[in-house]
């Protein structure tokens, strides 16, 4: 079950897990086992962003079953705090790990996400990978099928037919936590995962950065050289002085961050293909 609120690190007014990539993955792997479904968020620096801002993205993080930071300056700022989370753990990794701990019990999965074929290609992927892993089905929504009631009711029929162990979303942040939220009702014993990117990375329609990057913070510049027209507003204007408050706040107070307001720029909605 979730670490109680006490035992948790609070960022931004944002209550973090303080657990490792392999220590989630047991835990979901038991309660699963156990019958329990739940949701995973993974925050990164423009998801916490966007909480202090906007009452939806707060919500989906709250409510969430588990919640573990998806981004190297969060894990610097809780350090600086004197409250430290012991790593990153990104979503693009638990995609991986997740599924490879559901194909040691023939565990299933279900991938919503990309541009035509590419949640297809990813579910291919990982059943090689991992032999024993169901891939109970693959969907790529079309861009705008949120404003579509057939297709969404058909998308979310669809899900819940499969009956699967885990859905990876991939729609971005906070659309992909909308619609497993539609979706939790149905299927309770279900693990949900919002996982942006990750399903394009499985596929190889997109290139994660390299290893050293990930260590180092960097990620982010990676995509920016990638997609500079889409992401030049958001990492360089909104992101970048909100992870420079975070830090000297964190420095400056020794504890973790809550309350204190932070002078960004109004919040831009994350795009719903990230």
């Amino acid at each position: 079950m979730p670490v109680p609120v006490t035992d948790r690190v609070v960022l931004a007014d944002v209550a973090f897990h303080p657990y490792t990539e392999a220590e989630l993955v047991a835990a979901v792997a038991a309660d699963s086992a156990a019958g329990r479904g739940g949701t995973i968020v993974t925050p990164n620096v423009d998801i916490l962003r966007l909480t202090r801002r906007d009452s939806e993205a707060r919500g989906h993080v709250t409510a969430a079953s588990y919640v573990v930071a998806d981004g190297t300056p969060l894990v610097w700022a809780s350090r600086l705090a004197g409250a430290a989370l012991p790593e990153r753990v990104a979503g693009s990794n638990l995609i991986w790990s997740l599924s490879a701990a559901l194909a040691a019990r023939t565990g299933s999965v279900y991938l919503l996400g990309g541009p035509p074929g590419v949640a297809d290609r990813a579910g291919t992927v990982l059943a090689q990978r991992y032999p024993g892993l169901v891939v109970a089905g693959a969907a790529s929504p079309s861009y705008g099928f949120f404003d579509d009631p057939a297709e969404l009711d058909a998308v979310c029929a669809a899900v819940v037919a499969a009956r699967p162990d885990l859905v990876f979303v991939g729609l971005g942040f906070p659309k992909q936590e909308r619609l497993i939220a539609r979706l939790v009702p149905d299927l309770p014993r279900c693990w949900f995962v919002g996982c942006g990117a990750a399903i394009g990375f499985v596929a190889g329609e997109q290139r994660r950065a390299p290893a050293w990057m990930q260590r180092t913070g960097l990620e982010w510049l990676h995509r920016l050289a990638s997609e500079p027209t889409r992401l030049a507003r958001r990492y360089l204007v909104h992101d970048l002085p909100f992870a420079a408050g975070l830090l000297l706040a964190a420095a400056a107070h020794r504890v973790p961050w809550a309350g204190t307001t932070l002078p960004a720029p109004d919040a831009t909605p994350a795009d719903p293909r990230t």
